[in-house]
């Protein structure tokens, strides 16, 4: 339910709540700070200076290892849709040598095809949208591939059929594997584990604030904003749908373009 509601929900709404939640973290920090700044002596000052530097050498530890994370899984899915463009548009070239009616239909499916992968893509948080989308690309699938049975069993030693019928196959696996790279995301326990380093290191930075004589407002409101800023692009690689950081589609637009100037 947690993980579901974190990768449902837009990340810039997670960037201010995160926001939110490190301030309150370092004013209550700052709170307890300055209850224990006349009983604390320079001894206990200096251990809390020393965790508050292992915390955050943590955080940042982690920050890096989550952004590295969130890097190569969007590099993946740029790969695979550009792995996908290219099965679909060399399937698309060999549809046209399939004899006729059979190219003229394949033809029409995959330029229909294409549109419904940029679709797919578009779909955003529309649930709805996700699913009607899905189930025209199965559909499409179904139909393209009863059409690579039928010239298959006309002539199952035709070149071109079975030219045809292997890429049309790499097509099918490709949709499979862009849609299990899409939903492969920073487990939600790093980002949650994230969250709370981040809030304990706030708490541990505003407690020792308040040991000292003056606040250091800026510096510290700077370091929640970078903070912030690192882990809402974090987030956002990861939400490859749904983030203001997508996927480049470039190369099923070009495939697109081609297929639909490409006209008999």
């Amino acid at each position: 339910m947690a993980d579901e509601i974190l990768f449902n929900t837009a990340s810039w709404i997670i960037g201010i709540g995160l926001f939110v939640i490190l301030i309150g973290a370092l004013e209550i920090g700052r709170r307890l700070g300055r209850r224990a700044r006349a009983t604390i002596d320079e001894t206990a000052k200096s251990q809390a200076s020393s965790l508050q530097g292992a915390i955050i050498g943590m955080l940042a530890l982690l920050l890096a290892f989550t952004l590295s994370m969130a890097i190569s899984r969007y590099e993946a899915r740029k790969q695979v849709i550009l792995d996908e463009a290219n099965a679909i548009g060399t399937t698309y070239l060999r549809a046209k040598l399939l004899p006729a009616p059979y190219a003229t239909d394949a033809v029409n499916l995959l330029r229909q095809y294409v549109a419904v992968q940029l679709d797919l893509y578009n779909a955003g948080y529309n649930q709805e949208r996700l699913q009607a989308v899905s189930q025209q690309t199965v559909q499409l699938q179904q139909q393209l591939w009863s059409i690579a049975q039928t010239v298959s069993a006309q002539d199952n030693r035709s070149i071109p059929s079975g030219l045809f019928i292997e890429t049309l196959n790499d097509t099918i696996d490709l949709d499979a594997k862009r849609t299990a790279a899409f939903q492969n995301r920073v487990p939600g326990v790093v980002l949650w584990l994230l969250f709370g380093v981040a809030a304990a290191a706030m708490g541990v930075v505003g407690y020792n604030d308040g040991l000292g004589n003056r606040r250091h407002i800026f510096g510290v409101v700077i370091l929640i904003g970078l903070l912030v800023g690192i882990i809402w692009v974090t987030i956002d690689l990861d939400l490859p749908q749904y983030g203001l950081i997508r996927v480049n589609q470039q190369s099923m637009l070009d495939l697109q373009d081609f297929i639909n100037s490409d006209l008999p």
